[in-house]
Parts: structure tokens; C-alpha cells; sequence
């Protein structure tokens, strides 16, 4: 683990808000990934709002399982390679995608598809190695305290966009945007089990995310996080875009057949300043693709 002062957060990457009035979260409803992808970030003002010329971006996938990506269980290489096209259609100087997955981070970013998309689309894979991890302390946390995350992906990134699935999650209720941020802390995070919901809940205070992307073209319905089974998911057709990670989460908790009260981080997080669960209060629209294609 790198040595020096210990960190208080991952930084904070938000772009600049867009005018009043104006979306702060989209969802699209259709099956095409890239697609829903480029109508998504074109309803929040394209992806020049968010990533400009030289910035150096950081995705953050789920790729927690070395498992194929017809199972849902990791975020689906077709949204990877639309988010790197289209980051590097708005200039970034880098693409690099990375997360601390469970299993062997060469086997799952292999088996998942990422590295596959990654490499096609002109990203760089980042996998984690001790020296990229450092000591951290949230302040005012009761959890992360002097707690070895990944900080050293962070070094020089400029935005930071999270590609996350949906998912049943035996302890959490549901996998979702601030779940994912689970893959930056290093240690036996699994100890952080036994209070799942604040440990979300700081999870969403240790970085502000220039962007999420919540994929629910098939949600994982059971059996989560793992899956394993094709009857474990649903086509639900469904693609949410915000800066705020509550927000998405408060509306992807539906397509699990759940709601907000079934998530007590979400109340926690919004709490704590991470975001809103008020949706309305972000201007949000509602966009079909096969209409939009007309």
C-alpha cells in the first residue's frame, strides 16, 4: 500500500450543472445499448457536457466475477465501448477503466468482456496491484477509517464516470450505482457486510462522479451479486443517466420490483449530502429509442 498522508476522499469530478430548468436525469427504454447510450447523454446535453478536450476519464465498471456477460453479473461490454467512443469523441486525452473485483482482476476483466471492449475501443485497463492502493479516513465516517482504496487510479483523472448493472444483492437489497463504488476499497471489505447500508452510504461520499449510468437493459431479478443463471434476469429494458447517484438509484430500485424504503442507504446517502432521492427535483425525461428513431 503507497505510503503518505491519509487521504479524507477520491476528489471530487462533477461537471459544471447545466441552467435551471434544464434534465439532470434521463431514462431511456429500449434494448440497444450504444444506442440508449448516446440518446441518454444527448438529453443531458451531449458528452461535451461532461468531458472535455485533454480531460483524462476514469470508468468505473462493475467487474467484480469472472463470468460471461450474458449472466449480468458485471457491467455489459457493449456500454463500455460506447462510453470510450464517445468520451473520446468529446476529446479526452485518456480513457482508463478499472475496478476491484473479487476474483482474479485478470480472469474477470477477460471472462466479462471489458478488456475485450476496452482494447477495441481505445481504453486502457487499469488493475489494481497494492501499490495503487492508500489509507483513507472520510471524515465524520464511522466505517472508512484509515482504509486502503484505490487512489492511485485517480492520479491525474479529470472525470470519473460510473458503468454500473442492476442487481439483486443478497445483503444490500440492490447493486446499483453507489454499490459499485464498493470496487474502490482495497482490505477484507467484506467485514463492511455486517453494516452494508452506511458503508454505502460513505461509499457515496468518497468521490463525486462526473457522471452514472445505471443499466437495466436486464436486471438481475435473484440471486444476486453473483447470478449464474439466465432465469436469474429480466429484460427490463431500461437505461438511467445522472450526476447524481441517488437519484439513479432511487429510480433503478423499480425495475427490481422494490422501492427507496427497501434501500435504507439511499435515505442515509441522501442524508449525508450525496445526492437527492427527490427526482422530480431534477428535471427528468422519459425517452423511448424506437420513438426517438422516428
Amino acid at each position: 500500500m503507497a505510503g503518505g498522508k491519509v487521504l479524507a476522499s477520491l476528489g471530487d469530478f462533477r461537471a459544471a450543472a447545466p441552467p435551471p430548468g434544464k434534465p439532470r436525469l434521463a431514462t431511456v427504454h429500449g434494448a440497444d445499448r450504444k444506442a440508449m447510450f448516446d440518446l441518454g447523454v444527448k438529453a443531458l446535453g451531449g458528452m461535451e457536457a461532461f468531458v472535455s478536450r485533454g480531460d483524462v476519464v476514469l470508468l468505473k465498471v462493475n467487474a467484480a466475477f469472472a463470468s460471461p456477460a450474458i449472466l449480468g453479473a458485471t457491467t455489459h461490454p457493449d456500454l463500455l465501448a460506447a462510453a470510450v467512443e464517445a468520451c473520446r469523441a468529446a476529446g479526452a486525452a485518456r480513457v482508463v477503466v478499472t475496478d476491484n473485483p473479487i476474483n482474479s482482476p485478470e480472469s474477470c476483466f477477460e471472462v466479462s468482456g471489458l478488456a475485450g471492449a476496452a482494447r477495441s475501443s481505445g481504453a486502457t485497463i487499469l488493475l489494481p496491484r497494492p501499490a495503487l492502493f492508500s489509507p483513507l479516513t472520510l471524515p465524520g465516517g464511522r466505517l472508512l477509517t484509515d482504509w486502503p482504496v484505490l487512489a492511485g487510479a485517480f492520479a491525474g483523472v479529470t472525470k470519473v464516470i460510473a458503468l454500473s448493472p442492476v442487481k439483486d444483492h443478497q445483503r444490500a437489497g440492490a447493486s446499483m450505482s453507489l454499490k459499485n463504488f464498493y470496487g474502490l476499497l482495497g482490505g477484507r471489505r467484506n467485514i463492511f457486510h455486517q453494516d452494508i447500508n452506511g458503508v454505502i452510504a460513505e461509499l457515496g461520499q468518497l468521490l463525486r462522479p462526473t457522471l452514472v449510468v445505471l443499466d437495466g437493459v436486464s436486471a438481475m431479478m435473484a440471486n444476486g451479486p453473483t447470478g449464474g443463471s439466465l432465469a436469474d434476469l429480466k429484460a427490463t429494458n431500461t437505461m438511467i443517466f445522472s450526476a447524481d447517484p441517488v437519484a439513479a438509484d432511487t429510480l433503478g430500485v423499480a425495475l427490481l420490483g422494490r422501492t427507496p424504503d427497501d434501500l435504507p442507504y439511499l435515505a442515509l446517502a441522501q442524508a449525508a449530502g450525496v445526492g437527492t432521492m427527490d427526482v422530480a427535483s431534477l428535471a427528468p425525461v422519459t425517452m423511448t429509442l424506437d420513438k426517438a428513431a422516428e
